[in-house]
């Protein structure tokens, strides 16, 4: 059974965008995963397809009506769907490897593109979605994470990366960011390759990669779960 994408968006037009292309597109091809862009001001029931309204209590900006995405959700994802429902939003939990590999083992997933200042929080309840975040910033919608999302899930699908082990080797699968990479030329503007990666032996090599891997992540990531306190 494939990987079914199901994105509900007031943009289809921007999938597969990036995902048609590369590994993505060949794997899209080839069936290995299927994307559905559904638009969501077909739910809509006024002429002027609104999706949007003021928010309850006053302020800035509009908020994505719940009756509206109610329809599209039941749509997209009917009762038995075992698609989880995701919802791209700044304040959802942030998204790691291991949630990715989750979802790559799964079925599929049934996501929501929020717009304005958000989506109405009884939609979020009713219907169960998980919000997700890419990160601590803010996007014009949720599309570009979408596609990231999608990305990161499609690369781990079976067959569609060339070499499985270089996705085991990655930054975050093993808690740790990923060593230094390095190929010819041998030398470049005075730099050349360390000499333990030219050496032939296998066993310094790994344990050359374990140690800048454990130092870049002390350096650049102390609170992911690799890092090992340094023995003084």
């Amino acid at each position: 059974m494939s990987f079914a994408a199901s994105v509900l968006t007031l943009y289809p037009e921007m999938f597969p965008g990036a995902l048609g292309l590369s590994l993505a597109g060949r794997a899209l091809e080839a069936g290995t995963w299927s994307l559905e862009a559904i638009q969501i001001r077909d739910f809509a029931t006024d002429k002027h397809r609104t999706v949007d309204d003021t928010p309850a209590g006053g302020g800035a900006g509009m908020v994505m009506r719940a009756d509206v995405l109610a329809k599209a959700i039941d749509q997209a994802s009917p009762p038995g769907d075992p698609r989880p429902r995701l919802l791209m939003s700044p304040r959802g939990k942030p998204l790691t490897q291991a949630r990715v590999r989750q979802l790559a083992d799964g079925p599929g997933a049934v996501i929501l593109c929020g717009r304005f200042e958000g989506v109405d929080q009884r939609l979020i309840e009713a219907r169960g979605l998980e919000e997700v975040s890419i990160g601590d910033f803010i996007l014009s919608g949720g599309e570009p994470a979408a596609l990231v999302l999608l990305d990161a899930v499609v690369r781990l699908l079976p067959g569609v990366m060339g070499n499985a082990v270089s996705g085991e080797e990655e930054s975050f699968e093993n808690g740790l960011l990923e060593h230094p990479h390095y190929t010819r030329p041998q030398e470049f503007e005075g730099l050349p390759i360390p000499e333990v990666l030219i050496s032939g032996n296998h066993k310094k090599i790994v344990a050359w990669r374990r140690a800048e891997a454990e130092k870049l992540t002390r350096e650049r990531r102390p609170d992911l779960p690799g890092v090992q306190p340094l023995v003084k």
